[in-house]
């Protein structure tokens, strides 16, 4: 994936979905924001903001915020619709080797009985349907990557649902996209939300898999080649 960005300085993130930054030629602006997290570490003041610029005029804000590089240097995807968009192009090249060779590939499919979508269900002629479940991974606490970042109840539906599937005979998925560059491995937060990783193990015991792919971030003049590049180790905890 290429995006072409602009950088800014970050004055502050508010309101989940708006943030103020200040431009090279010393404007101040508001750019939107599509992260509905705590963002823990990927926005503080100061902080490098890549944003890109749509063309849509009907937009009251055009600047999107992107990625994140912190004062140390990491970049961060702070745009949580990337992480689907990555996978999908890592999944249709064949890059990910636990789900390749299906025949075909459908989006947002309604499944499940507490109302869900999941993310991808990937159909194959001689094999069950494989239901993927994408989480985008940015925690990064004492040098080791964490999902999720604050309490999820939508995660933990997620997961009930997967090892719904799974009873039925389907093969479930969840498949974290890595998009720290500082995150070279990850465990479920239990510390943050206990609940989830309960559920967590629960699901890997009744046969839900865990796969984790850390995402690769080269900026130049302005140019974000970004993609999934090698799997990251799941460590639990």
């Amino acid at each position: 994936m290429i995006l072409q960005l602009q950088p800014a300085k970050l004055i502050k993130r508010y309101k989940r979905f708006l943030a103020d930054i200040l431009l090279p030629n010393g404007e101040e602006t508001t750019i939107h924001c599509a992260n509905t997290g705590a963002m823990k570490g990927c926005a503080e003041p100061g902080d490098t903001v890549w944003y890109s610029t749509s063309t849509n005029t009907k937009r009251k804000y055009p600047f999107s915020w992107e990625i994140n590089q912190t004062q140390n240097g990491h970049f961060i995807c702070v745009n949580t619709l990337r992480a689907n968009q990555l996978v999908e192009e890592a999944l249709n090249k064949g890059l990910i080797n636990e789900l390749s060779d299906f025949d075909e590939l459908k989006r947002e499919v309604k499944y499940g009985s507490e109302n869900s979508r999941i993310d991808f269900l990937a159909s194959y002629n001689n094999a069950v349907d494989t239901y993927i479940e994408v989480k985008s991974v940015t925690l990064l606490d004492n040098g080791h990557g964490y999902f999720p970042d604050a309490i999820t109840t939508r995660g933990q539906k997620h997961l009930r649902e997967l090892m719904d599937i799974v009873a039925q005979g389907h093969r479930a998925v969840l498949l974290f996209a890595v998009l720290h560059s500082g995150i070279h491995a990850i465990s479920t937060a239990s510390h943050i939300d206990p609940t989830y990783a309960k559920l967590l193990k629960e699901a890997t015991a009744a046969g839900v898999e865990i796969i984790a792919y850390k995402a690769g971030f080269t900026l130049v003049h302005g140019e974000l080649d970004f993609n999934l590049i090698k799997k990251a180790p799941f460590i639990e905890r």
